[in-house]
């Protein structure tokens, strides 16, 4: 007897009104429902934003609307900052969700940091992204922004497609803040977070790490910077005794080799545009965006609120397919590694 895979349950969060969020959110879902039969699919948003004739019939019943309203009303590419905390309630709502076991995953469609900082509804405290938002809402001090896409056979001259993940120790910080925010404890602790979440929701039994240094060549035995040699290499060693298979500090410009596909399971950049440059350079505009530490399951697209075709009927929905498939592969996991 064939064995029927578990349903799973995925929330998407809409994301910014004016940006292409609604649009992405019902096509990728739509082309999702249409591949894989064990999944709902509840958007998060305005009933506005998204028109009942939009959803075919034959599959109403497994693609839910649940309307938040609007604080004010909406034109396409043109931010108000009045639905800001619009955007964070249907955040909140989405992760109140997950925690609360009613949906197995999350998925969110961009947002658009200035006009939630310019809507003043952050309590004061700036609101740099969803990775930073997330963290406060489920409690976690620590958690790891991670970009995931599957790189075709042939390119690169790979023999056959490869998974290239790349993890952050600093995400949305400006770049002269960067080294005064890393120290070994916290890269030590991304290591960790890396490698418990590939075991336990990507389910790789030993996941192999590659960690690049800070500075140029590594810091060049300390010429040209130290953060290596007092804090990185320490932090890289003591993982090693903690049983984790990782290596480094490379020089953050040939860490990543295409050949090292074939052994590395996830590299692990000091600075966000040190590991989503060479990323977003090669996963043409198909990467996933993964939230590393959390007690749920988050995946995003990888792109931003594109206002100047927001309404316009040309988006590609491709990202928000593939972080629905990745947030369902990981939700099937979880789930198998429970039984």
């Amino acid at each position: 007897m064939i064995q029927q895979p578990a349903p799973v349950n995925l929330v998407v969060s809409s994301g910014e009104p004016a940006g292409v969020g609604p649009e992405v959110s019902i096509a990728g879902a739509l082309a999702f429902l249409q591949e894989q039969s064990a999944v709902t699919i509840t958007l998060l948003g305005d009933r506005g934003l998204f028109p009942a004739s939009s959803i075919p019939e034959n599959l109403s019943t497994r693609l839910r609307i649940e309307s938040i309203p609007l604080s004010s009303s909406v034109t396409a590419g043109q931010l108000n900052p009045a639905n800001a905390q619009y955007v964070l309630n249907i955040l909140d709502v989405a992760v109140k969700g997950c925690v609360d076991g009613r949906f197995d995953a999350m998925v969110t469609a961009p947002v658009q940091k200035s006009v939630i900082n310019d809507g003043n509804t952050s309590g004061g405290v700036l609101f740099t992204g969803h990775t930073e938002y997330l963290a406060t809402l489920c409690h976690q001090e620590h958690v790891v922004m991670m970009l995931c896409a599957t790189l075709p056979a042939g390119f690169l001259d790979l023999q056959k497609s490869r998974e290239l993940r790349v993890a952050l120790v600093t995400t949305h910080i400006p770049l002269r803040e960067v080294p005064d925010a890393m120290n070994r404890q916290h890269v030590l602790e991304t290591i960790q977070i890396v490698d418990h979440d590939l075991r336990t929701k990507f389910g790789l039994v030993k996941p192999v790490l590659r960690v690049a240094g800070l500075n140029p060549h590594a810091g060049e035995s300390g010429y040209l910077g130290r953060e290596e040699i007092d804090l990185i290499a320490p932090a890289i060693q003591a993982a090693k005794e903690l049983g984790i298979q990782v290596s480094g500090p490379y020089p953050g410009d040939t860490m990543f080799d295409a050949g090292a596909l074939d052994s590395v399971d996830a590299f692990i950049a000091m600075y966000h545009d040190q590991g989503l440059a060479p990323f977003k350079f090669v996963s043409f505009g198909g990467g996933v965006n993964v939230t590393l530490g959390l007690p749920i399951i988050r995946t995003s697209v990888d792109h931003g609120t594109a206002l100047d075709i927001a309404g316009k009927g040309v988006v590609d929905s491709g990202s928000m397919l593939e972080a629905l498939r990745l947030a369902y592969q990981l939700a099937v996991n979880v789930k198998n590694l429970k039984t």
